[in-house]
């Protein structure tokens, strides 16, 4: 039997006139109704507020105003869904399903990875960035030859310009231009003992510049580049725990609004004017040349990482879900065939 959850309050008129629709639709597609008063529960209530009712039913998530022709909708293609299922597995059950199907190496390998698709990505990520900071770890032990390699791998990804830079085991945990005005901190051309109108201005005579005992050595990801990877990280880290939960925010996909106005905005904002205020002097009377500053890379790109990452997750999650009833099925196929 189908369950629809309705998310409710009471004295809600829109609320009332949902429930009247499911009900006159019971003779159309059978459903049971499941309601929640988003007021019994504070957090239901901070995330719902006065946007009721919500109602979820499979993988449809319906919000207020609903009308009775979204309602039969999605109920008549949660019925579909499941009597297609229904369907297939009668056939495997009575023995009617077509002989030689096998359950292929490469099959396992997409069935393990649709189980385990997230700890993959977080593991991969962990790897990427802990690869990054162990360059800067390999230089200061005197391994030049693996750091060398490290910072040349990643240099395919990243600018790695210094003064955009981590640093390790130096002085200063970054070294910025003078033409980013950051008080009581020295810049990376008096680090090193050059004029910020000379070389330190030839962007990729300075790109390889990977440090030194005093100034520290640098991460081989720039700063805006680690905040995008740890926060992407740290999202994938708390959706292993409450994916299964689609009553959490958390859990189900940023609206792509909110993507563009606090992930992709910020970023371009900051990264775009630098960029052109740089590169386009004519430009200069119009947009002055700015250089942005640690927090502000920082800023941008973890906004950017935690909401692609929120953007993305829930429904690439729901896309193995699906990839994983298929390869249910055809185990299942399978197993009878070898069986007979």
């Amino acid at each position: 039997m189908i369950e629809v959850t309705v998310f409710t309050r009471a004295d809600c008129h829109l609320c009332e006139q949902a429930l009247a629709d499911l009900n006159s639709l019971q003779a159309v597609v059978p459903h049971i109704v499941k309601q929640i008063d988003v007021d019994s529960d504070p957090k239901l209530q901070k995330e719902y507020g006065f946007n009721v009712p919500v109602l979820m039913v499979g993988p449809y998530r319906l919000k207020a105003p609903i009308l009775r022709q979204d309602l039969e909708i999605a109920l008549r293609a949660v019925k579909q869904r499941d009597d297609q299922e229904a369907a297939i597995s009668a056939d495997l059950e009575n023995g009617r399903i077509p002989l030689g199907v096998v359950w292929t190496k490469m099959d396992q390998f997409s069935y393990d990875l649709s189980h385990h698709y997230l700890a993959f990505f977080n593991g991969l990520i962990i790897v990427y960035l802990g690869l990054a900071f162990l360059a800067p770890i390999l230089a200061k032990v005197g391994a030049t030859a693996p750091a060398e390699a490290l910072y040349r791998m990643y240099s395919f990804a990243c600018h790695q310009l210094p003064y955009r830079s981590w640093f390790l085991f130096g002085e200063q945990l970054y070294y910025p231009r003078e033409a980013a005005h950051i008080q009581n901190v020295l810049s990376f051309s008096q680090a090193i003992g050059l004029s910020e109108s000379g070389d330190v201005d030839t962007i990729w005579l300075v790109r390889t510049y990977e440090g030194g005992q005093q100034i520290g050595y640098k991460v081989a990801l720039c700063q805006r580049d680690v905040a995008i990877y740890a926060s992407i990280l740290a999202y994938g880290l708390i959706f292993a725990v409450i994916r299964k939960d689609r009553r959490n925010i958390l859990a189900r996909p940023l609206h792509w609004t909110i993507w563009i106005l606090l992930g992709i905005l910020p970023i371009g904002l900051d990264g775009g004017t630098q960029l052109v205020s740089q590169f386009i002097p004519a430009l200069n009377s119009i947009l002055p040349f700015r250089e942005s500053t640690p927090f502000l890379r920082t800023l941008t790109g973890a906004l950017f990482g935690l909401t692609s990452a929120w953007f993305a997750y829930p429904i690439v999650d729901e896309s193995f879900e699906d990839s994983l009833q298929i390869f249910d099925r055809k185990r299942k196929y399978a197993g009878l065939t070898k069986k007979a």
